[in-house]
């Protein structure tokens, strides 16, 4: 372990700091090939595509809760969804003055697209790590997860 001139750790030595940056590099190369297609989708854009695909005929409001984003944010972004085709609105029958959110057709063959496409790049992540060290891998990132978990 590398320590700076007060004793400390280095930024190189901080495991959450790598981890940061993994994920960082991981959706930076997921959603460059979004940018880069027919779509042109940002990564909150499938943020939000991604939560209304777990969470259909969701609201607004239900993304702003789960999200803690402003909601002017989360209106303009779900506008431009919206014009592009990929994702169906309908009134709420009991409540009109709720708006429920599913996936278009579009919406969802860019979900299948973004899946396809993480299993892949989560593939190639690991390449040179045998089964073991990949088991390995995974045991020690749940155990951090668990850790950070804990109140």
């Amino acid at each position: 372990m590398s320590t700076n001139t007060t004793g400390r750790r280095g930024k190189d030595d901080d495991v959450l700091e790598l981890i940061h940056t993994v994920m960082h590099q991981y959706r930076a190369r997921q959603y460059r090939f979004l940018r880069d297609g027919p779509q042109d989708i940002t990564h909150m854009e499938g943020k939000v595509l991604g939560f209304f695909e777990r969470h259909p005929d969701g609201t607004q409001s239900d993304l702003a809760q789960h999200s803690g984003r402003d909601k002017a944010q989360l209106a303009r972004l779900i506008k431009g969804l919206r014009d592009k085709g990929l994702l169906d609105a309908e009134t709420d029958a009991a409540d009109r003055r709720q708006v429920r959110l599913r996936l278009s057709a579009a919406g969802e063959a860019v979900q299948r697209e973004l899946k396809r496409q993480a299993r892949q790049l989560s593939a190639h992540a690991v390449t040179g790590l045998n089964a073991a060290e990949q088991q390995q891998l995974m045991a020690l990132l749940k155990r951090v997860q668990a850790n950070l978990g804990e109140e």
